[in-house]
This record gives C-alpha cells, sequence and structure tokens, in this order.
C-alpha cells in the first residue's frame, strides 16, 4: 500500500445539528447530536486508509480522556498511531461543533494546553509516498516538510489559515482554502494570489471554494475544475478529507489535476453523508462515483 504521513491537529468533535446556526446568546435544543472524531490530519488520515493507503499518522495529545477516544477513534480505522505524542498533564484538543440543515457548520475549537509534536520519529519512516500537513504546529510543518524534500517526493500543505509564508516555500504542493488564500495574499482574485504564490515560493498552488471548485497553477495559466453537483447534508471535514485523498493520489503517481478529481469526488461522496469523517468514502465508492460522473 502507499504510505502517506499526515501531520497535524487530531481532536474529538461535538456536534450538534440545528435548524440554523445560532445567532443569539441563549439555550438551543436539538434531538440530533454526536460525537466523532476530527482534527485535519486525523480525518485526512481517516481518508488515505480508506481509500486504500497507509496513513501514518503524527500528532500532540494529552494522557487524557479524550486523548484516549481520539487514538481509537483513529487506530479502529487502521491509522498507524505508534508514534503519536501523548505529554502526562496536558490537555488534548476538542471542538463544539453546530451543523444546520443546509450542511454547513460553525465550530468551536479549544486548542488544548500543554501539548507537543515531537518529530524526531521522522527519519525512521521509509517508504512513504507523500507527506501532507497542516498549519496548525509550524515547527512540525517545518520538518514534515522537510522530510518530504529529503525523500523526493510530494509535500502537500493544508493551507487554512493563519498560513505563514515559510511553510509555502517548503512545500511542493500548497491546497488552500479560500480563508487561507485571503490570509496570505489578501486583496487579490484567486487567479492572481495562486500566480503570486507560485512564483515568489515555486511551488504548485490550488485553492478549493467548495461548489465552486477548485482553481490551480496549470502549465501556461490558472485553470479550473468544477465542484461535483451533489446536494449537502453534512460537509464538517469534507477540506480534510480532500486533503486526505489529494495526498494520496499524488503519492500513487497521479498528475495534480487528476488528484483533484479523485479528492473532488471523495469530498462531495462525504458532504452526502453525516457523521463528520465518518462519512469519509471507500476506494469502491470513490471510483465508482467517479465512473457515474464520467458516464
Amino acid at each position: 500500500m502507499t504510505k502517506v504521513l499526515c501531520v497535524g491537529a487530531a481532536v474529538v468533535d461535538f456536534v450538534f445539528h440545528l435548524p440554523e446556526l445560532p445567532d443569539r446568546a441563549e439555550k438551543y435544543g436539538t434531538e440530533s447530536a454526536s460525537i466523532v472524531g476530527g482534527g485535519c490530519a486525523a480525518n485526512a488520515a481517516v481518508a488515505v486508509s480508506r481509500l486504500g493507503g497507509e496513513a501514518i499518522l503524527g500528532a500532540r495529545l494529552g494522557d487524557d480522556a479524550i486523548g484516549d477516544m481520539v487514538v481509537a477513534g483513529v487506530a479502529a480505522e487502521g491509522v498507524d498511531c505508534a508514534n503519536v505524542t501523548r505529554t502526562p498533564n496536558a490537555r488534548s484538543s476538542y471542538s463544539s461543533v453546530y451543523i444546520d440543515q443546509r450542511g454547513e457548520r460553525q465550530i468551536v475549537n479549544f486548542r488544548g494546553a500543554g501539548l507537543k509534536l515531537e518529530t524526531g520519529w521522522f527519519a525512521g519512516l521509509e517508504g512513504l509516498g507523500a507527506v501532507l500537513t497542516d498549519t496548525r504546529r509550524v515547527a512540525a510543518a517545518v520538518d514534515a516538510l522537510a522530510l518530504a524534500r529529503t525523500c523526493g517526493i510530494p509535500g502537500v500543505l493544508d493551507g487554512e489559515a493563519p498560513v505563514d509564508p515559510g511553510l509555502v516555500s517548503l512545500a511542493s504542493h500548497a491546497a488552500f482554502s479560500m480563508q487561507g488564500l485571503r490570509d496570505l495574499v489578501p486583496g487579490l482574485a484567486p487567479e492572481e494570489a495562486l500566480q503570486k504564490i507560485s512564483a515568489e515560493h515555486g511551488c504548485w498552488a490550488c485553492v478549493t471554494d467548495g461548489e465552486n471548485g477548485v482553481w490551480f497553477t496549470g502549465f501556461d495559466s490558472i485553470e479550473h475544475i468544477p465542484a461535483f453537483a451533489v446536494t449537502p447534508v453534512d460537509t464538517l471535514g469534507a477540506g480534510d478529507i480532500w486533503h486526505g485523498a489529494f495526498a494520496l493520489a499524488l503519492a500513487e503517481g497521479q498528475d495534480e489535476a487528476s488528484a483533484i478529481r479523485f479528492a473532488s469526488a471523495a469530498a462531495a461522496l462525504k458532504c452526502m453523508r453525516s457523521g463528520g469523517r465518518d462519512g469519509a468514502p471507500s476506494r469502491h465508492d470513490t471510483e465508482t462515483f467517479l465512473k457515474e460522473q464520467d458516464v
């Protein structure tokens, strides 16, 4: 199987389904709620595993009950958690998530306290096909992207705000959310921002924008791949699953345009399923969906 190292956030999400997102300081009630695993790196790792890859998770947790829940949930998906850093007396990260009837979400995240992410074990990894890191822990992301450069494999940056410019310069592929792109390059249209990033940092770059699709740096110009038309039920974790699928596709040797379509199909299927990352699709479902879209 193709190996992908996923470095960054791993949390537990406490999810509440509401008709509309809260906008007032008052009590709200719901008959629909769940507790699911979350975090950019953890969600991406689960996506890689379900899509037929071998995922290795580099994350930071406390030795508390939340940390136990995170590891148990990710390990149950076949993700290698052997080197997740568990810090004594630290508090693991968790989130409160509200999802409305359109599938849109509102998140409040506790970042954790007293946590650290060890990266010394990166040097012992063999046979990696790609590295994926988020922007939450800059020092760990630097080490992850440096490892990718040393190994000559794709180093993918999940460009969520705030984005450290130094990470973009280390990445071979920078895949931004629209918010992350505007944080790094404010005041420019997406096409201009991507051209500026590619020229200044020497990397391939793209921006994902939900139902509006993906813009990316092509051979001679900025190119666009439309999103698949689906009716969303729950968008929680869709971006993380997109990044995991994209990194796996690159690791398998797909070109960027093909990797975008593969990742967008996985994210679209997730959006049609509730339960956050529990809705991440299998390889069979994703390839079947792509074939149906081609027809």
